[in-house]
């Protein structure tokens, strides 16, 4: 080293040491040392490889009308690209788009798609070009996040909700992928069904057809939030996770591994909400604000805001029969729509064996119950397949789908129909036949043998009545879990129970089949002020069945449901009930395509709770049940007057 460079040196360090030095005499920090450079190994922008893929992926931000720029992944199949006349299928979501187009990275579009939300078979061999777009406030999106987001109106003063926000990613679709034949398609599960139904109002002229598959349409009346009333608290939460954070960051923390244990020991659904500071939540807010059917509830609808419009895209509703999330809302809108379309021509239903959304998963059985053949395979390749082609491809053939496609259980077959509710294709109307409950814990179909008397139970807040077997598992979809299949868990565990009213109907001689919603038509009396009423329809199976010992004596749940009683005269006004009196108390259980095969016993179960799936009524009339102290919950007296029925909706069986 030089002398100059060893002075130069010299002062520099000396400078730095003093300055340090300073730093350290005025911070009581050590300054940080400083070292060489060291490059990163990552480079500024890595340009990923695209040989061997069959598709190529593009990113965008799609402008809204309001300036609002929505996330968007484009998958074009490179068969598109070379004939540049491809159908483009959309689906809305607040999932992660991500997520939903890289469930698997891979070099071939169908691996890349296998997941949550993709008909994959129906995508890849279709030649479409998938588009999944995250909606505002999630994900890769600007905006911000509204649950169910209502149309523009009084429950949304802005000039943009979902059916505005997929209208202008259409109209950026058609104009920004050369790939496209300009002709559009919107599918879509649970929420993304929602969103699927959305575009229906002022649709887009690219909009050619809409299949929302178990989509969420009334959150009160018999969708995720409320059944009849009673709040489904193991959905907060999804209600946590969905909306405090964009990213869905934030998780549910469990505190026991019995989801029945942590909601006793909280109380109340508001008492657990108010822990886990749910308070900060702008959705939980209002469910808690409105617990009754008001116009917050009956304002966003969907089948009534859908009601209120022309029919004219072609939409195929798919329904589940054993659907444990949103078995109300593809049957609402189905009923909201039917009537306009009286040739049809724009209406398709399709009901099959299903959990929430196994429609796009092999489908050869749920639960313990098998079907004889993969079933969602064959909604996908010989319904769903041929219907889109139909409206999305420039040269296919007219689709030879049904105006109703039901699965029969019981029987295991698919039926062709024009309409539903009907048991034939000709167009069998059911016949309502009252199936009554009778003394001796026993059932008559048609006929009334006597009407005195009753059964009762006491129903103890204390002691509720477990939905499933315990220990009682959270919602969720991970290997681990069986939540998907609880609505045919076997119903023996509550028959035997002393606060369950039982009734059985004899051997069955021949079969009994219905098609359509049994109605509960229940006379009881409570000795509190509220009650809940859960009334189950089962089909009860041979003490022995040969080939599948496991299903001997099985109660299978053909269709299940809870009504509070405090809305026994209006959803929208509570009133407490009279206590001791007989009432009458009137609701519809799901829609039901079944038949109960000779061998088989018919059988209703009646209870006052349904744990912790539903939050539990106090029993004592509270303006707002969210918030009910522990004072207020009180064992009560429970009596079902014989002559009590379940209208059961009975067509012709066999063909």
């Amino acid at each position: 080293m030089s002398k100059i460079a060893h002075c130069f040196f010299f002062v520099t360090f000396a400078v730095a040491f003093s300055l340090g030095s300073m730093a350290h005499a005025q911070t009581g920090v050590p300054a940080a040392p400083q070292y060489p450079a060291y490059p990163s190994e990552t480079p500024v922008a890595f340009k990923a490889p695209t040989a061997g893929m069959d598709y190529e992926r593009r990113e965008v931000m799609i402008a809204m009308r309001d300036g609002v720029k929505l996330h968007t992944v484009i998958l074009v199949p490179k068969t598109a690209t070379a004939a540049k006349h491809a159908g483009l299928l959309l689906t809305r979501t607040p999932y992660s788009a991500d997520v939903l187009t890289a469930n698997a990275p891979s070099q071939h579009l169908g691996t890349t798609l296998w997941g949550y939300d993709n008909a994959v078979e129906t995508i890849v061999e279709g030649g479409y070009i998938r588009v999944v777009q995250d909606i505002r406030g999630k994900y890769g999106s600007e905006g911000d996040f509204v649950m169910n987001r209502p149309q523009h109106g009084a429950l949304n003063p802005t000039p943009v909700d979902e059916s505005t926000d997929t209208y202008d990613t259409i109209d950026w679709l058609v104009k920004n992928v050369p790939e496209s034949n300009g002709k559009v398609g919107v599918l879509g599960i649970s929420y993304d069904g929602y969103l699927s139904l959305m575009p229906l109002i002022h649709p887009h002229p690219a909009l050619k057809v809409a299949v929302p598959m178990n989509p969420m349409v009334d959150g009160w009346m018999g969708d995720d939030w409320f059944h009849n009333g009673a709040f489904r608290q193991q959905n907060l939460a999804y209600i946590y996770e969905q909306t405090a954070t964009r990213d869905n960051s934030a998780k549910w923390l469990r505190s026991n591994f019995d989801d029945y244990d942590m909601f006793m020991r909280a109380g109340s659904a508001g008492a657990l909400a108010k822990e886990r500071g749910m308070d900060q939540i702008g959705f939980w807010n209002k469910v808690a604000e409105h617990p009754a059917y008001d116009a917050f509830w009956s304002g966003q609808a969907v089948d009534k805001v859908l009601a209120a419009e022309p029919l004219t895209v072609p939409t195929m509703v798919v329904s589940s029969l054993w659907d444990q999330e949103d078995i109300y809302g593809a049957m609402a809108v189905y009923r909201a729509l039917k009537d306009k379309d009286p040739q049809h021509q724009k209406l398709f239903l399709v009901m099959g064996p299903w959990h929430h959304g196994q429609e796009i998963e092999p489908a050869s059985s749920l639960g313990a119950i098998s079907f004889n053949s993969d079933t969602g395979l064959y909604f996908r390749e010989q319904i769903l397949a041929p219907f889109l082609a139909r409206y999305l491809k420039d040269d296919a053939p007219a689709a030879e789908v049904a105006p109703v496609m039901a699965f029969e259980t019981g029987t295991n077959v698919w039926e062709r129909l024009q309409t539903w509710p009907s048991g034939c294709a000709g167009g069998c109307a059911p016949k309502p036949t009252p199936l009554y409950l009778e003394a001796g814990a026993k059932l008559s179909l048609g006929t009334k043998t006597q009407s005195a008397g009753y059964d009762e139970f006491v129903s103890d807040p204390a002691k509720p009545v477990p939905y499933r077997a315990r220990p009682s598992q959270p919602m969720g979809y991970t290997p681990d879990l069986s939540w998907v299949r609880w609505l045919v868990d076997d119903q023996r565990e509550a028959s035997g129970r002393t606060d369950v009213l039982t009734y059985t109907g004899e051997v069955l001689d021949k079969p009994v089949k219905i098609s359509g919603e049994p109605v509960v038509h229940l006379t009881a009396s409570t000795s509190g002020t509220d009650a809940d009423w859960v009334v189950k329809l089962i089909d009860v199976y041979p003490d022995e069945v040969a080939g599948d010992p496991q299903l001997g004596g099985y109660q299978l749940p053909v269709a299940m449901d809870i009504f509070r009683g405090r809305y026994r005269e209006s959803f929208a006004e509570p009133k407490a009930i009279e206590a001791n009196k007989p009432l009458p108390y009137q609701f519809a259980l799901p829609t039901t395509n079944h038949v109960f095969l000779p061998g088989h016993r018919i059988m209703v179960q009646v209870q006052s709770s349904w744990f912790p799936l539903y939050d539990r009524n106090p029993q004592t009339f509270v303006s707002n049940i969210f918030f009910a102290r522990p004072a207020d919950y009180q064992k009560a007296t429970e009596r079902v007057f014989h002559g009590s029925f379940v209208e059961l909706p009975i067509v012709p069986a066999g063909r």
